[in-house]
């Protein structure tokens, strides 16, 4: 399922991978691993002004159309008041503030259902399910929240996933998928798992990169794996942790709902450095799971400022 070549520098071995279905490439330098860039976290927004806290939640966040909001267990949903996508909801995981670390199963799989029914009214989209913990993941706010979005179109890596499937079953007239995981089951690469297989990915797209894979392609399927992927997901974040890593990012990516064209939904998570006080990252899940960068500037604007103000 994928090439690998080796080559020697230096200071050790380096290896250069690439994934057969899609192309995607990376390198592995395991000598980088010896920076030790990781530390614990440093919470760097106080509650005083979060406005996902009990006493802000309500007074400071929109609602849907019909004035409500998502309630499952102690998660709150609504839609995003900063959306990039046409269909853009936020859900808070959890009441404390500072419970990034120490996030449970039941309160990962309550907020995957406020999730899920935030975006099961768009059968014709292509949606995704994601999660920036902690700043130096792109979190811009402390207080733990998974983000959905939902358009027209997916975003760049879910779409070659999905039409290189496609292509993969009308090639072969077999799932991809159940040939990846029927072969990574007796890897080292394999974590847990029998609904749900988690494996190591082996071509990472970011560091420490576990990949669940759903029996399911659309999100109309997804609510009866809620639980075996939040008990899944918990086990990863605590791997993650035994490592030193409590930041990552996550994504759950869906084909849209209809005729099933090869592709199986999967969850994608990989670590990032934990944050320190001075420091938030300008990369995010859309930057690092879906490879389609969020830009807060118009090149036209940026044109315009330079022809009024440096010319």
């Amino acid at each position: 399922m994928f090439s690998l070549n080796e080559v020697s520098s230096l200071a050790g071995r380096i290896q250069f991978r690439t994934e057969t279905l899609t192309g995607i490439r990376c390198r592995i330098s395991t000598e980088r691993v010896k920076r030790a860039l990781d530390r614990p976290p440093v919470m760097n927004n106080s509650p005083g002004d979060c406005p996902f806290c009990p006493g802000k939640i309500t007074a400071e966040t929109p609602v849907f159309p019909d004035g409500s909001r998502i309630i499952v267990g102690e998660s709150v949903t609504f839609p995003n008041l900063f959306p990039f996508s046409e269909h853009h909801t936020v859900t808070v995981i959890t009441s404390d503030h500072f419970a990034s670390n120490k996030i449970t199963e039941k309160q990962i799989a309550d907020a995957l259902t406020g999730q899920y029914l935030s975006l099961k009214g768009f059968p014709w989209c292509y949606p995704s399910i994601n999660w920036n913990n902690l700043p130096s993941a792109g979190a811009s706010i402390v207080h733990p929240h998974m983000q959905a979005i939902a358009d027209n179109a997916p975003t760049y890596l879910a779409g070659r996933y999905i039409e290189e499937s496609r292509r993969y079953f009308l090639k072969t007239g077999e799932v991809y998928y159940d040939n990846l995981i029927s072969l990574e089951t007796d890897s080292e690469r394999f974590l847990f798992g029998d609904e749900i297989s988690w494996i190591a990915n082996a071509v990472p797209v970011g560091e420490r990169e576990v990949r669940g894979y759903l029996p399911v392609h659309s999100i109309d399927e997804f609510e009866p794996y809620i639980d075996v992927l939040a008990k899944g997901l918990h086990r990863v974040i605590t791997l993650y942790k035994s490592i030193g890593n409590y930041a990552f990012n996550a994504a759950i990516y869906f084909d849209r709902c209809g005729t099933d064209r090869g592709f199986r939904s999967f969850c994608s998570v990989i670590a990032r450095i934990n944050p320190n006080p001075m420091s938030m990252s300008d990369t995010a899940f859309m930057e690092r799971l879906h490879m389609e960068p969020v830009i807060l500037t118009l090149p036209e604007d940026l044109g315009r400022y330079y022809r009024e103000f440096c010319e």
